[in-house]
């Protein structure tokens, strides 16, 4: 037999690797599996799936590496978080850190639901477990799809801690306190969001461009649900096609197309957003505390810009409108999430 090309010592005994260019500058690989006679057998261009069917050719077990967390978890951060959003990439990076220490050397076959159900009681953060058992129960699917096991899904049925959704409500007298502190930016950037009813991360890439034909045209980063929220009622500019005008006159001396930018003009990101937040929020609070009202400062202290999106859900009286405005296809996640004051009664007399 003749020996084996440095390239492929990567590879199991009898598995070789063909590879050549394409026109357009790309490389096509395969693997193949070659028997005692000399015939080559295709194992796909895929490398972890070609050593699975390797493994079964040549009636051994699947390569450790394939068979533990590890190599499963390694895999899934490289060909599925990767492909994420920004966002989702770092929730899942710090879900999978997690889930590391007592996952990583133990084989895929050996996890039952008894497993992860002590992994969820063990874990003092239980909403957080929530989300890193959601996580590894996709992890689960995938590597179903992967052909790496053959087993049921063990996260299926495992309860779930109890979850209270936030319950924050920012009534207007918050909202002026802080708003009066705000910087211009900052301003923009809560009315903006307040209007649209849009989350934070859509909000600071909004763009002049955007708004087109009467309409401000959203694209949702989390859920790709795309809106246009209207500009005009009556053929006269809303309060939305208002405040958007008067950010572009104001910024019309920035190259920028962003609606929210620095007082240098430029791009506002969610860091700078924060930090202007929190100097805002601070010095509302310390205003109320100056004045005694103790309570107010309390209140101001736990407000949040996440909390404009569900104020805006709360303060729109026809519940279907507050789900079209912020992007929910069941009007019951808008209910039971983001409505945060009662509904409107008369009273008994």
């Amino acid at each position: 037999m003749r020996p084996r090309k440095t390239e492929h010592h990567h590879l199991p005994p009898r598995m070789y690797q063909r590879s050549r260019k394409r026109k357009n500058g790309s490389t096509w690989t395969a693997y193949y599996y070659r028997d005692l006679l000399g015939k080559d057998i295709p194992l796909g261009k895929d490398l972890d799936k070609a050593r699975i069917k390797w493994a079964e050719l040549e009636a051994k077990e699947k390569p450790l590496d394939l068979r533990t967390m590890k190599g499963i978890f390694d895999r899934y951060i490289r060909d599925v978080v990767s492909k994420k959003a920004p966002r989702t990439q770092k929730d899942n990076m710090a879900e999978i850190k997690q889930l590391r220490p007592m996952f990583d050397s133990a084989p895929i076959d050996s996890i039952t639901p008894a497993t992860i159900a002590g992994y969820r009681d063990a874990r003092t953060a239980k909403v957080r477990a929530n989300r890193e058992i959601a996580t590894l129960s996709h992890v689960f699917n995938i590597a179903r799809e992967w052909g790496l096991t053959t087993k049921e899904n063990p996260c299926q049925g495992v309860r779930k801690n109890k979850e209270t959704p936030r319950d924050y409500y920012a009534n207007d007298v918050v909202w002026d306190a802080v708003y009066m502190k705000a910087a211009q930016e900052l301003k923009d950037a809560m009315d903006l969001a307040y209007l649209t009813g849009q989350r934070p991360a859509d909000v600071l890439v909004m763009r002049k461009d955007d708004a087109e034909g009467g309409y401000l045209g959203v694209q949702q980063n989390k859920t790709h649900k795309k809106l246009r929220i209207q500009m005009t009622t009556d053929g006269k500019a809303n309060s939305l096609g208002r405040l958007i005008a008067e950010i572009t006159e104001r910024n019309a001396r920035h190259v920028s197309n962003y609606l929210i930018v620095s007082q240098h003009g430029k791009r506002m990101t969610a860091t700078m957003l924060r930090k202007r937040w929190d100097i805002a929020r601070e010095k509302a609070k310390l205003a109320a505390i100056e004045i005694g009202d103790d309570l107010l400062a309390a209140k101001i202290g736990g407000f949040q810009f996440r909390d404009i999106r569900p104020k805006a859900a709360s303060e729109i009286i026809d519940v279907g409108e507050a789900s079209l405005l912020l992007g929910h296809t069941k009007g019951d996640i808008t209910e039971r999430v983001y409505r945060r004051i009662g509904a409107i009664a008369k009273p008994s007399k």
